[in-house]
């Protein structure tokens, strides 16, 4: 056992980031009570208000919460839009934003026909910038057809509406993050959380000045994940590194920028790059990768352990995800574990966070008679990747039915990591599972439009049926042609 691991395994702290992405559920719930202005459980509020609120088949229950600017009259212009569209308040309070110091929120419960919500909600944005909108009976406002399922995003632009939903570290530090008493890193932190959280679908990611500082950081995570590459990373790993490097300005004394990336990701596997603040919840998360969106963050962890980071940083980022995201049969597989969240139980929700945690982030695969990395944890992590191909490491088979069970190590390495044949068997393998889940429909994701249909009736299946057909023909027709050449 190593020195490293063994400090490890006395519960210090890891290497490369503590507390996952993908954390547990009951971690979630504790991190997401928020006190109100009135010093409550927001959580309590909600449950409060929704048990006061008139609720008929005909009109629909609704909590909308969005920032207002400190200005005289700005609240009364957002009120007479409730007033012009007849929604009827039925509780109203204002609070000072936790996002950003100057605006405040208004936190408006109202009940009202279907189609004039979503008429509200279309002129709020064009006056407010809505931070949340919740139907108390967690139906869509978009579909009336799914309210026994919770709301989840139907097009790419409805991720402006979770995309905001930071549980934690954000703007905000816990009292163990090494930066936490560092009052210059912290206004730092607050300028990227304020840029992704203004960040709307469509705009160019603003293009981020880094500090020296900042890129010496940068460069000591560069340097030394970059001498275990060769030897620890999978091929398809080590193909597009590269490619960043020519493409990205990937380098030992340049941070990559997000747009860039985006840009080139979206070339290579149709995937694209959002900001984002913080941690969000494995149900926000995965619904991002169900559009073949990644959220991204933009900070650089704290200088006095540049080998160290309690939350994915943009070094995890840049150099654990991207290399592979740009990788087809890889981004296809993410996308699928994102599809199959879509509409899921907490529960299901769950066990497809837990098989993310240990494929996406901390997978082996196997590769010209060995084992490879293709885990961001371990490929932006020195200590844990040499760790887990040690030869000491628990390595087990990946098996969905097994692997969404396995608990997440938060401070410590793995207990146990697991394997796959290839990115292929990975995927095939998460579909069965997906079938095993309880959803009382499928999604299909729709690349044209960049939007989800869901498949519950005939008629949607129908539709699907003919584009399937459609491209059978363009296959029957290349094959057809292909002969000919060869004959002639």
């Amino acid at each position: 056992m190593s020195a490293d691991l063994e400090v490890a395994m006395k519960g210090k702290k890891s290497e490369e980031w503590g507390p996952n992405k993908l954390r547990s559920y009951d971690c979630e719930r504790k991190a997401d009570k928020k006190v109100s202005s009135n010093g409550g459980d927001e959580d309590q509020d909600k449950q409060r208000l929704t048990a006061a609120t008139p609720s008929t088949s005909r009109t629909r229950a609704a909590t909308i919460i969005f920032t207002l600017k400190n200005e005289v009259g700005g609240l009364i212009k957002a009120l007479k839009l409730f007033q012009e569209k007849h929604v009827h308040l039925v509780h109203i309070e204002s609070r000072k934003s936790r996002r950003r110091d100057s605006d405040f929120e208004i936190f408006i419960n109202c009940d009202s026909e279907h189609e004039q919500l979503k008429e509200l909600t279309e002129l709020l944005r064009t006056h407010t910038d809505i931070v949340e909108i919740t139907p108390f009976d967690n139906s869509s406002l978009l579909d009336d057809s799914l309210d026994d399922v919770p709301w989840f995003p139907k097009k790419i632009s409805d991720l402006d509406l979770c995309a905001d939903r930071v549980l934690m570290y954000g703007s905000e530090l816990d009292a163990d993050h090494p930066g936490f008493k560092d009052q210059i890193y912290r206004k730092r932190r607050k300028y990227f959380a304020d840029l992704a959280l203004k960040f709307k679908h469509g705009n160019p990611i603003p293009r981020i000045d880094y500090t020296a500082e900042e890129v010496r950081t940068w460069a000591v995570v560069f340097r030394e994940l970059n001498k275990l590459y060769p030897s620890h990373a999978c091929k398809e790993y080590l193909k597009n590194l590269p490619l960043l490097t020519k493409y990205c300005k990937y380098s030992e004394n340049n941070i990559p920028q997000l747009e860039d990336v985006s840009r080139f990701l979206m070339e290579r596997s149709g995937f694209s790059i959002r900001p984002v603040a913080g941690y969000l919840s494995p149900r926000d998360f995965l619904a991002g990768l169900a559009f073949r969106v990644f959220h991204c963050t933009q900070y650089v962890r704290h200088s006095s352990e540049p080998l160290y980071t309690p939350e994915p940083d943009t070094c995890h980022e840049l150099l654990g995800h991207v290399p592979l995201l740009a990788e087809p049969s890889f981004a296809q597989f993410s996308h699928e574990l994102g599809l199959a969240s879509l509409g899921a139980s907490d529960e299901d929700v769950q066990k497809l966070a837990t098989c993310y945690f240990f494929t996406v982030e901390f997978g082996l695969c196997k590769q010209d008679g060995g084992l490879r990395a293709y885990g961001a944890g371990l490929l932006s992590s020195a200590s844990e990747l040499k760790h887990a191909l040690s030869g000491k490491a628990s390595i087990l088979p990946f098996d969905p039915e097994v692997t969404c069970s396995q608990e997440c190590m938060i401070t410590t390495f793995q207990d146990a990591y697991f394997v796959a044949e290839s990115f292929e068997e990975a995927k095939n393998k998460m579909r069965e599972f997906a079938k095993t889940l309880k959803r009382p429909f499928t999604v299909n994701y729709n690349p044209y439009t960049q939007s989800v249909d869901v498949l519950r009736d005939t008629s949607n299946i129908n539709n699907m049926v003919k584009d399937i057909r459609h491209e059978l023909d363009i296959v029957e027709d290349a094959l057809r042609r292909l002969g000919k050449l060869q004959r002639d």
